[in-house]
């Protein structure tokens, strides 16, 4: 715990101790009918109590909000933005006409345009520069699929149930909500009980369902609406399950992630590619997670636009050429160990971190350092985004090591995009449950002398033991590598048997000595055959929109100074309408020119919006800004417009003819507003007044 909060709460425990025993005085004076200055005396030391309890009260809710803006600050801005998003049409709850269903959305049309933009952002920045193979995959998923990557068996959240409702919660959710709820308004709780609620905050995420159960006991926790007693948690699937066929005998799930798409078809891509590592395939599309209570509006829904890339690369050989392109790039990183010993995010240089091995590998590194770049280019605030490590014990087994970039809402840190290296885990699951070999080859320009594992299942033997299930033994047991295969060996000459799982059986079988024959002998090889491993980060888009919604909303006085006017500071590469087209006044001429301006801006692929309503210009430029419209073309003469900023507020004069080029430039980014600014005359006549 933070060595102030703790102070103060010591500090708040001993006043409220004093106050109680100064109120007992104050009571006693009183009964005994003690002399009026005696009491008034007493009294006025109680008061004098109560008031230095109050500041410390004070002093102890500003550490725990942040420097004054606590939660309820947070959750007026964020009621402000979300208020401003639905009544703009940037997203609505679906079937909303129909009471709506909850972890449901429709994007409306500016929230179409933006997430759009984004994602044309995301193609260019990643597919295009990349040279990725970009690849669109079904969303229905036969279960043996999602059976062999891990989804069907693990792919689980923990639930309770309301035991006279059956109203449904996400247990962890319930015990985060009371430890934050605890620690922000309660403040009467001790320094030892807080710092126990922000440990259990720390680690929830590693607790069994025992664990968490028995923390839902002990603090009493009961079904938020009703506060009836709590089932004990139990794991709940997320997929949504469906069939495929009429026939109802082939089991599917809508995909919960898009990945498997890009896995299942390496073989194709890496012949595609010309036989050639490394490689990346990308995929953007719809995923489904049936959440067990979808909450925080867009962050998290039950179903969501993913953009995935799995980078193929030689296990042996994961330097990236182009790591040189962002290791001087210095931001917010959070490794494992700054957060084991609780301290905070620091700024570190991409390239020392690689350097000293805090990022595993180069790719893993450069990755990073895209996403990055990918993320302030859209308008995340670099000071509101940081990129953590994985724990140990958050990884699986198989990772290398992860990553998150993570940005800070009005909801806290949100983690809106995974860069993890997965080491070769789902290439091997497909291979072993497909029964076909998703490998990669290295041909050597002489042979070479190496030393292989051989792996020679006896084969009689396990006919006598599995009879029909032998084939699926005996190719299980030639697919191991040739680590499992040497602890196999190490095993069986220790301890005679040894369980073995056989994927396309779902079990484990019990393999003998006298089973297989395992052993090392030296050959000639032209080439190497390896399964790549993967570097996959993966963008939860949504996630992403909805931050950058935050971090671009902002409120300014209007002219008269009498109320407060929305504002999206989008950047012209993700904002819904790049422009707005007017006439200064209703005036024939100059609604012409508008049109002819808005079909030159329409010839070069620029979105705008024309208005000739007679509305006043100042009201105009409101409805606009708060659409986040970066920039207005105004026209006020027959010969000229005035272009206006929306940030600035600032506003150039260009001629008729200009005005469709000078915004395409500026709008695409060919162009900075301040080369607009240096480069045309400032506008100060009466169009400027807003």
């Amino acid at each position: 715990m933070d060595a102030t909060e703790q102070s103060l709460r010591q500090s708040l425990s001993e006043k409220s101790s004093s106050v109680e025993a100064q109120g007992n005085a104050v009571r006693a004076l009183k009964a005994s009918r003690a002399a009026k200055p005696e009491i008034d005396a007493a009294i006025e030391l109680l008061n004098k109590l109560k008031l230095e309890k109050s500041a410390v009260e004070k002093e102890l809710q500003s550490t725990i909000s942040g420097s004054g803006n606590g939660s309820l600050d947070r959750e007026a801005f964020r009621k402000a933005v979300v208020n401003t998003l639905e009544r703009r049409l940037f997203y609505i709850p679906s079937f909303k006409i129909y009471s709506g269903v909850a972890g449901l959305f429709d994007y409306g049309p500016p929230g179409c345009a933006v997430k759009s933009n984004v994602l044309s952002f995301w193609r260019q920045h990643f597919v295009l520069e990349e040279n990725m193979l970009e690849v669109d995959c079904t969303c229905v998923t036969p279960e043996v699929v999602l059976k062999a990557s891990g989804h069907v068996d693990k792919f689980t959240d923990l639930m309770v149930n309301d035991e006279k409702t059956g109203t449904c919660y996400r247990a962890d959710h319930l015990l985060k909500d009371y430890c934050t709820e605890k620690l922000e308004k309660d403040l009467t709780i001790s320094a030892e009980k807080a710092a126990e609620l922000k440990d259990v905050l720390a680690v929830m995420e590693d607790f069994s369902a025992e664990q968490l159960g028995a923390k839902i006991k002990e603090y009493g926790i009961t079904a938020p609406e009703t506060k009836n007693p709590l089932s004990d948690p139990y794991p709940f699937n997320l997929m949504f399950k469906t069939s495929i066929g009429p026939s109802g005998l082939t089991p599917g799930y809508m995909r919960p992630k898009t990945a498997q798409g890009i896995f299942v078809n390496f073989k194709e891509l890496y012949y595609y590619n010309g036989k050639k590592l490394p490689f990346a395939g990308a995929q953007i599309g719809q995923a489904f997670r049936n959440e067990i209570s979808p909450r925080q509006g867009l962050l998290r829904v039950r179903e969501f636009t993913l953009a995935e890339i799995e980078h193929f690369v030689d296990p042996e050989n994961k330097s990236h050429p182009k790591f040189s392109d962002v290791a001087k790039l210095e931001f917010l990183m959070f490794p494992r160990e700054e957060q084991m010993s609780g301290q905070s995010a620091k700024k570190l240089c991409l390239g020392e971190a690689g350097a000293k091995g805090t990022v595993n590998n180069e790719t893993l590194g450069y990755f990073i350092g895209r996403v990055y770049l990918f993320l302030t280019r859209l308008g995340i605030d670099k000071e509101r985004l940081r990129f953590g490590q994985h724990l140990a014990n958050e990884m699986a087994h198989y990772a290398a090591d992860c990553w998150d970039a993570e940005i800070e809402s009005s909801y806290g840190w949100i983690e809106c995009v995974g860069i993890a290296d997965r080491s070769a885990y789902d290439l091997l699951a497909h291979s072993e449950k497909s029964n076909t070999p998703l490998v990669a080859e290295e041909k050597f320009a002489e042979a070479k002398e190496v030393e292989k594992v051989k792996i020679t299942p006896v084969k009689k033997e396990l006919g006598l033991a599995f009879k029909g299930n032998q084939k699926n033994v005996v190719e299980a047991l030639e697919a191991m590598n040739e680590q499992e295969a040497m602890e196999m060996k190490a095993t069986l000459e220790s301890k005679g048997k040894v369980d073995f799982k056989v994927c396309t059986l779902g079990k484990d079988v019990n393999i003998k000595k006298n089973m297989v024959s395992i052993s090392k002998e030296m050959t000639k090889v032209h080439q190497r055959v390896f399964t790549p491993s993967v570097i996959e980060p993966s963008f939860g888009i949504g996630r992403i929109i909805y931050c950058l919604y935050e971090h671009c909303f902002s409120t300014r006085p209007s002219k008269a100074g009498d109320e407060q006017l929305n504002v999206f500071r989008f950047p012209p590469l993700v904002a819904p309408i790049k422009c707005t087209v007017f006439p200064l006044i209703q005036k024939q001429q100059f609604e012409e020119a508008a049109k002819v301006i808005s079909k030159e801006l329409a010839s070069v692929g620029i979105s705008h919006k024309i208005d000739i309503t007679g509305t006043s210009i100042g009201k105009r430029y409101a409805r606009t800004d708060e659409l986040g419209v970066p920039f207005a073309i105004t026209v006020d003469s027959d010969t000229s417009v005035t272009i206006r900023e929306r940030d600035s507020k600032d506003q150039v004069c260009v001629t008729l003819k200009e005005a469709a080029s000078v915004m395409s430039s500026v709008a695409e980014g060919k162009k900075t507003w301040q080369d607009v600014w240096a480069s045309f005359p400032h506008h100060t006549s009466a169009a400027a007044d807003e």
